[in-house]
């Protein structure tokens, strides 16, 4: 496998994962606090928006630069995409 150093990937690429992380974060602290209020519509709302703008935004992500998750949760280009960088460490 080349390992390809980290400054050689784009600026959008880190860009998109911190949008990602950002998305993420808001999504598990939602889903904490509809654990202990599921009855709050406003807050449902939010997680489903969020819960869109996560798969979308991993959809852009994985179209220019190959997967993120492995075990059938992202699908493989051919030929199979895993053994390209970047790869999680360096993220």
């Amino acid at each position: 496998m080349n390992e390809v150093p980290k400054e050689t990937l784009p600026e959008e690429f880190y860009r998109l994962m911190e949008d990602l992380q950002t998305i993420d974060f808001v999504l598990v602290e939602l889903t904490l606090y509809l654990d202990t209020h599921p009855e709050d519509l406003e807050a449902l709302k939010q997680f489903n928006t969020f819960s869109r703008r996560s798969r979308d935004l991993r959809q852009t992500i994985e179209a220019r630069y190959g997967p993120l998750l492995q075990f059938g949760h992202s699908y493989s280009e051919y030929p199979w995409a895993w053994a390209d960088p970047p790869w999680p460490w360096q993220m």
